[in-house]
């Protein structure tokens, strides 16, 4: 594995995300009615230390401080001019840690309706206008995506769901030759079963019942 850091592509694009009715900027997001909440916290960039309350829902498994502290140290601090996509965002966390280290543009993809509305708010709160929430499923979302257009894709799907293939092939596609693709799941994943979509594994670390990997598109 190599250990230099992974230099930015010069793509450069932003869309703004429409704040939803009855908000106004600077508000902190509203807490859904009938769910508990937790707190996530961002921990790099701009909006560094800044507590984020997300819900409290089965499945839902924010990516540990420790982990996202280490991806980001392989990916190299400053994503300025990037391009991200945060498939199965679920809280945001890494979608927001990628906007807040200078990413240009951040699609986050999430099909539960409480969660895209949580979502949205954090962008409205963060006047994140590089972020972009959109309603929708994951795979299909990332297979309309043109080729090559975007440079990190985050991976993080329920553990007990079947999407790990489909998103791995999607993703693949939608980074270029060089790009990256960031992989959370229950068991490793090696260079051999992941060669039939040109993935390779750059980096990976085990926290706890988590396997997180750095995967970079070669071929």
């Amino acid at each position: 594995m190599r250990s230099s850091k992974v230099s930015a592509s010069s793509r450069q694009s932003a869309r703004a995300s429409v704040a939803p009715a009855g908000q106004s900027a600077g508000k902190p997001p509203a807490k859904p009615k009938g769910h508990a909440t937790h707190e996530v916290r961002i921990i790099g960039g701009q909006w560094r230390r800044t507590r984020l309350k997300v819900i409290d829902k089965p499945g839902l498994r924010p990516t540990p401080d420790r982990v996202r502290e280490t991806l980001f140290n392989w990916l190299g601090q400053n994503l300025a001019a990037w391009r991200c996509v945060d498939a199965f965002a679920g809280t945001g966390a890494l979608g927001l840690e990628a906007a807040s280290r200078g990413a240009a543009h951040v699609l986050m993809l999430e099909q539960d309706p409480v969660l895209v509305s949580a979502l949205q708010a954090h962008v409205l709160r963060l006047q994140a206008g590089m972020v972009q929430v959109q309603r929708g499923d994951a795979i299909s979302s990332l297979q309309r995506l043109p080729a090559g257009s975007v440079d990190l894709v985050f991976i993080d799907p329920p553990f007990d769901g079947p999407w790990f293939e489909s998103a791995l092939k999607a993703a693949a596609a939608a980074v270029p030759v060089g790009g990256w693709v960031y992989l959370e799941a229950p068991v490793l994943w090696t260079d051999e079963a992941l060669g039939v979509w040109g993935l390779k594994v750059e980096r990976h670390l085990k926290a706890g019942a988590v396997h997180a990997h750095l995967l970079q598109r070669t071929a």
